[in-house]
């Protein structure tokens, strides 16, 4: 992977319950989701839902923002990459 590439939510997942030890299923069994969603997360096919984030929080021991920002910045980086803003002329200046 280059390292410009957006990093999905679920890369970050597969490494924390590797580190654990702990299954995909136990995880899903744990925070009472089916199994096809961690599947899905932590082969970035799907993203993580607030109601995901607040499960995986509190099962791992995390705030469910952790979750949420990295979804929200790995979707802005996606949007920055396949959107062309160059046709919109700003309304106001932007203060630095």
């Amino acid at each position: 992977m280059n390292a410009s590439e957006p990093i999905h939510p679920g890369e970050h997942l597969a490494e924390i319950i590797e580190e654990l030890g702990i299954t995909q299923y136990r995880l899903a069994k744990t925070i009472d989701v089916p199994q096809i969603r961690i599947h899905d997360i932590v082969h970035c096919r799907r993203s993580i839902t607030a109601d995901t984030a607040l499960r995986i929080g509190r099962a791992l021991g995390m705030t469910p923002d952790y979750w949420l920002n990295l979804q929200r910045m790995y979707d802005l980086d996606i949007a920055r990459a396949k959107t062309d803003l160059s046709a919109i002329k700003p309304l106001v200046e932007a203060s630095v």
